[in-house]
């Protein structure tokens, strides 16, 4: 089994009933998490029929179930539970992922990581009241960080001064490796000496 993932004895005793209604050879559990390390992240279970799943998905193989679970979800599903509580009324299955909104970083993760949760955990939630949000487009061989703005940021005029400088700031305090930040929607300001 993954170290990302936990799945219950009672979660897959309940998972394999389900599967077996379905009637499909085969047929196996796919987990995946939608919008992965942002606020919106919602990790979700679905039935994968054979040749529904992604060529890249990890495949696990339980004592009475198969999951895959979709690649780029998977540092996202570390210490997750799947957990089914029996009740009266037949139950509840539930999925805990801690780390589904954010991954876990440390100084040793890649630099691309670090600048994601930096991004998701500290600059994006405050861009979200107006609508906008940053993404990591690459990180270039210098280090630099190429961001997108997107949402709300994006053609605001205000975007240059106050967006750049304090995510410029945020990153570089938090990351002193990167060199610098470049903005991918914006190609014509050449002021700035890391743009050259």
């Amino acid at each position: 089994m993954s170290d990302s993932i936990q799945i219950t004895d009672s979660a897959q005793d309940y998972l394999a009933e389900l599967l077996a209604k379905q009637n499909v050879e085969g047929i196996a559990v796919r987990i995946f998490i939608t919008q992965p390390g942002t606020p919106y992240a919602e990790t979700c279970l679905a039935y994968c029929r054979p040749g529904e799943e992604e060529p890249s998905d990890e495949r696990i193989e339980l004592e009475k179930i198969a999951v895959y679970l979709d690649k780029n979800s998977v540092p996202f599903l570390e210490e997750a539970v799947v957990d089914f509580n029996a009740d009266r009324m037949g139950g509840q299955l539930t999925i805990k992922a801690p780390n589904a909104k954010m991954p876990k970083v440390n100084a040793d993760s890649p630099l691309e990581d670090r600048v994601n949760y930096v991004l998701y955990s500290e600059i994006n939630p405050g861009l979200a009241a107006h609508g906008g949000e940053i993404k990591l487009v690459q990180l270039t061989e210098e280090q630099i960080a190429v961001l997108a703005f997107g949402g709300g940021c994006q053609g605001c005029a205000a975007v240059d001064l106050t967006l750049k400088e304090g995510v410029e700031r945020t990153l570089m305090e938090r990351i002193p490796e990167l060199s610098g930040i470049r903005d991918v929607t914006d190609h014509t300001d050449t002021t700035n000496a890391y743009y050259r």
